[in-house]
């Protein structure tokens, strides 16, 4: 289950984990104009782990997603 918000200056999205056994925490990603920052609580220490990644990083994620193995390069589009 997800859900999805629209504040001020980000579009929030939280990722909830419903499956089996063992559940991991809440995971909230925020999405700014300049980058993404993901933040998901670690139950240990009951402290908020975040990790920023600029839109050429999430780019990248993206497009490694669905791609075997191997060393890539996204090559800029053409202005």
């Amino acid at each position: 289950m997800f859900t999805i918000e629209h504040d001020f200056d980000a579009t929030i999205i939280t990722l909830v984990d419903e499956g089996g056994r063992p559940l991991q925490e809440d995971v909230i990603i925020e999405a700014f104009e300049d980058c993404i920052t993901i933040t998901q609580v670690d139950p240990r220490s009951d402290t908020p782990l975040r990790l920023t990644l600029s839109l050429a990083q999430v780019a990248d994620l993206a497009a490694a997603l669905n791609l075997p193995e191997g060393s890539y390069r996204i090559a800029p589009k053409p202005r």
